[in-house]
């Protein structure tokens, strides 16, 4: 009787061999999916192709400060800090702003303007007209002053900056960023 069920026990084994040898079992894979970082960037880039700034009472003369967000920079916050000598208004007018910049609240001379993201360089003038003007009321003797240097030459001068727009909520946060 042994013998017997050992038998039948083999020949059961050798058919679940034989049966689970040739199941064949439903399966999946997927191909395997790459996330590659990149890294987002701001080129900004500030020029000026007026040299000759020579007063003549009067006279407008032209300045073209120009302010170049580079081609693929990512959305910015972009600024333009503009420092006039203590003595500019004594022989300029007031400058003025070209369209599209809005002066930031509590911070003299700053303004601002949002820039989207593009593939193309995107230029942006700074003065009103590419000029400034020089006020008529400019005396001989102020002019002498300067040229004999008893009298500092009156100057403007203009900084750029910009901050990524993603996770910055303001303007004044972003500029806060820009003079960390």
């Amino acid at each position: 009787m042994k013998k017997k069920v050992l038998s039948i026990v083999a020949v059961v084994l050798v058919l679940c061999c034989a049966i689970g040898g040739t199941l064949a079992w439903l399966t999946d894979k997927t191909d395997p999916v790459v996330n590659t970082f990149t890294v987002g960037d701001i080129n900004i880039e500030l020029k000026e192709t007026t040299t000759n700034y020579k007063m003549v009472p009067g006279n407008t003369i032209s300045k073209d400060p120009k302010v170049t967000v580079k081609a693929n920079s990512e959305k910015c916050w972009l600024f333009v800090k503009v420092d006039k000598s203590s003595n500019y208004g004594d022989f300029l007018e007031v400058y003025q702003m070209a369209a599209g910049w809005t002066a930031l609240d509590g911070q003299d001379g700053v303004y601002y303007q949002v820039v989207d993201a593009s593939t193309a360089n995107q230029v942006f003038e700074v003065l009103n007209n590419n000029q400034v003007t020089v006020k008529d009321t400019v005396t001989k003797a102020q002019m002498e002053g300067i040229k004999d240097n008893t009298i500092a030459a009156p100057t403007l001068t203009f900084t750029a900056y910009a901050v990524q727009h993603d996770n910055v909520a303001t303007a004044a946060d972003a500029w806060a960023k820009a003079n960390a």
